[in-house]
């Protein structure tokens, strides 16, 4: 809740528990980790204090430097669906709340699963659309419709809201998700459950409808196939 507020401490703590999410399936010490859409690096600079060798992609250079600091050394200002690199040189390929930034996440996921090696881990996680938090800085006004909402944080606050449905934010579900991937013939699904709840985690996923307002963010992690 206090993420504008104060986002050096929240996002400090989120890669600290992101890394660790990760690190349940994987250490990262020597392995190439690449940060997918990261924003200003504080996934990247976490996995680099765990001995990784991590690297940021960020197609934002306004949010690669919103935090008023340097991006982490390294860093590529390149866009997730291109991503300048060649096949298989990843084992883990990182992605934190950038689906739902992004109009065709079949073609984002195609991309991390490209550059991440046969047996390598995929790690995305998103807000989805019907969660509380669905609309970002206008939710949960955003359940009486998008245009309101985004109207609604304007009139409030006296300034301009950072995303509009439909061109930097997208409705995506969970249950659409979860077919996507399982549909996909290059990943194994390894875990799908609520990024942040602390019990019950993947019992919600698996209850249509609940799992589309109880879920609040969806964290898939998944194996690339040999």
């Amino acid at each position: 809740m206090r993420e504008q507020q104060e986002p050096e401490r929240c996002y400090t703590l989120l890669a600290k528990d992101a890394a660790d999410q990760v690190e349940a399936y994987v250490k990262v010490k020597d392995r190439v980790v690449l940060d997918i859409g990261g924003g200003g690096g504080y996934f990247t600079e976490e996995f680099r204090r765990r001995g990784a060798q991590s690297y940021l992609f960020e197609p934002d250079l306004t949010e690669m430097t919103a935090s008023g600091t340097k991006p982490p050394e390294g860093s590529v200002l390149a866009d997730g669906y291109l991503l300048p690199l060649a096949d298989e040189v990843a084992d883990v390929t990182f992605s934190s709340n950038v689906l739902e930034h992004v109009d065709d996440p079949q073609t984002f996921l195609s991309e991390m699963v490209r550059v991440t090696r046969p047996g390598g881990l995929i790690y995305v996680s998103f807000t989805n659309w019907l969660s509380p938090w669905g609309g970002h800085e206008w939710a949960p006004w955003h359940y009486l419709g998008a245009d309101r909402a985004r109207a609604r944080y304007e009139r409030r606050t006296g300034k301009a809201a950072k995303h509009t449905l439909g061109e930097n934010l997208f409705a995506h579900h969970v249950g659409t998700t979860l077919r996507q991937v399982r549909g996909r013939s290059d990943v194994d699904v390894v875990s799908a459950r609520s990024r942040y709840w602390p019990f019950l985690a993947g019992a919600i996923t698996k209850v249509p409808g609940v799992r589309e307002f109880a879920t609040w963010n969806l964290l898939l992690i998944l194996r690339r196939c040999p």
